[in-house]
């Protein structure tokens, strides 16, 4: 039987991509987000489920549901994102919650509802960013948020060695998305990563060819 992909964040343009290596290499997906979208929901090997991500309860609930018709993923990846710019000084509280929310809190909770559940062979794969590790973005809630989940991946890695479960995270830079082509200049997105390639690398991660990767922090910036 193949094996079962868990996409949080599996509606976005990384997450389509996400989606899409999984299902290409044979694995059966679940493509977890607040709005799923996608036109497939007719292939058999590919569930769109509704869940509010920044919601610890909905995620168990969601892996409750799995596990009662027998479908518990191997692969977990965590691609829930959101950027919001702004400097520390003129930070709102709102804002601050919802960049934590988004970037910090969906990894999180979802990595706590995985770590309960996962056994020997099966990994985890955070999405964090450049910006996590090279401040002065511009962006100062998303970059700590992103910083905050390259600890929580160190963390969690040794964790759950014990149990064999591999814990990584992949760091892009600019992704050629269709918000970035919108917002960016023509010569910085012809340097960005094409989503295809970021989620090659992912389901790199998400393999028994990578059994001896845990605790990586991997930067995925081609050339931006």
């Amino acid at each position: 039987m193949s094996d079962i992909a868990l996409v949080c964040g599996g509606g976005g343009a990384l997450g389509s991509a996400l989606v899409a290596a999984f299902l290409e290499r044979g694995d059966r997906v679940v493509a977890a987000d607040r709005h799923p979208g996608g036109h497939d929901n007719d292939l058999p090997s590919l569930r769109r489920v509704a869940v509010d991500l920044t919601n610890p309860d909905e995620i168990e609930e969601l892996w409750t549901r799995l596990e009662e018709v027998g479908e518990r993923p191997r692969w977990v990846v965590n691609a829930v994102g959101g950027f919001r710019a702004g400097a520390v000084a003129d930070s709102e509280p709102d804002d601050y919650r919802f960049v934590q929310d988004l970037n910090l809190g969906t990894a999180w909770w979802s990595c706590r509802s995985a770590a309960r559940r996962l056994g020997e062979g099966d990994a985890i794969v955070n999405i964090s960013s450049r910006s996590a590790l090279v401040g002065g973005s511009g962006a100062a809630g998303y970059s700590v948020a992103k910083a905050a989940v390259v600890k929580l991946t160190e963390v969690l890695s040794m964790e759950l060695a014990a149990k064999n479960v591999r814990v990584n995270a992949v760091l892009p830079s600019v992704i050629d998305t269709p918000a970035n082509r919108e917002t960016m200049s023509a010569e910085r997105i012809a340097k960005a990563v094409p989503p295809e390639q970021m989620a090659a690398v992912v389901a790199f991660l998400c393999s028994d060819s990578a059994a001896a990767v845990t605790g990586a922090i991997l930067p995925v910036y081609g050339w931006a």
